[in-house]
């Protein structure tokens, strides 16, 4: 049970950190720009909110592992769709993205955790 305390308060800190600090340093500077698709204010909007709907998505992650009577099997998707996607982000941003290891470590405990 501890690990998936451990997968949920990762998936937490990575919903929190990717929130504002994308906001800050990804966002704000893109909201900045007046020229291709950041010229049409509905895009501009759309990104923004894709970019917090994510980090909603990843609460919702983490309260869905911790949740009482949540199947084991769904935990396990959880787990392997996270493991999947830092992984994917290691090797496409060549360990450059600093979210990999967070995203990485939130699967690995999620998978482990439904398999203890």
């Amino acid at each position: 049970m501890i690990w998936l305390w451990l997968s949920a308060a990762f998936m937490a800190t990575t919903a929190v950190v990717h929130g504002f600090l994308g906001e800050r340093r990804l966002i704000q500077p893109l909201m900045t720009l007046d020229q291709g698709v950041m010229s049409v204010d509905l895009a501009r909007k759309v990104f923004r909110l894709a970019w917090h709907a994510l980090s909603l998505l990843m609460l919702v992650s983490a309260a869905s592992v911790i949740w009482p009577g949540t199947p084991r099997e769904l935990i396990l998707l959880i787990g392997a769709a996270w493991t999947a996607t830092g992984l994917f982000d290691a090797i496409y941003t060549r360990g450059k993205h600093i979210g990999w290891p967070f995203l990485t470590a939130s699967g690995i405990f999620a998978v482990i955790g439904a398999l203890a």
